[in-house]
C-alpha cells in the first residue's frame, strides 16, 4: 500500500470527510490521509467548511507518511502558489503626518521617549549618574 505513494508527491484526491481540525482525503480506494486545517490554504482558515465540501476533487501534496500507523499527512496549500504581498504606502504616509502634526495617536517608543525626556528636563527632573 505505501509503495504507491511517496513523501513529496502531488496527487489528486477526493474529500471524504470534514472535521473542525481538517479534511480527510482519499487518494485511492485503500489510502486516505488528513489535510490539517492549517494546510487547506494560505492564510487563516476559521471554518474549513467555507473552503471544502465532501466530494470535492482536490490536488494534495504528501507531507509525511507514517507507515507504522498508516497515516498520511497531506497539504492542499503546498500545491498552490503563495499570494504575493502587496505594499501599501498609504498607512505609512498617514502615520508620518500624525507624528509631524503632533496629533494624538500612535507614536513609536523612540518618539515618545524623546518627548518624555524633554518634559522631564522642562520640569527640572533630570537623572543624575
Amino acid at each position: 500500500m505505501a509503495e504507491k505513494f511517496e513523501t513529496g508527491q502531488t496527487v489528486e484526491g477526493k474529500v471524504t470527510g470534514i472535521q473542525p481540525y481538517g479534511a480527510f482525503v482519499a487518494l485511492d480506494n485503500e489510502v486516505q490521509g488528513l489535510v490539517h486545517i492549517s494546510e487547506v490554504t494560505h492564510g487563516f482558515v476559521k471554518d474549513i467548511n467555507e473552503h471544502l465540501t465532501v466530494g470535492d476533487e482536490v490536488k494534495v501534496k504528501i507531507l509525511e507518511i507514517d507507515e507504522k500507523k498508516n497515516k498520511y499527512s497531506l497539504s492542499i496549500r503546498a500545491t498552490e502558489e503563495a499570494p504575493k504581498k502587496t505594499s501599501n504606502p498609504r498607512p505609512k504616509q498617514v502615520v508620518q503626518q500624525q507624528s509631524d502634526n503632533n496629533e494624538a495617536g500612535f507614536n513609536t517608543l523612540k518618539d515618545k521617549l524623546e518627548e518624555w525626556i524633554q518634559q522631564s528636563d522642562d520640569r527640572g527632573n533630570t537623572f543624575k549618574k
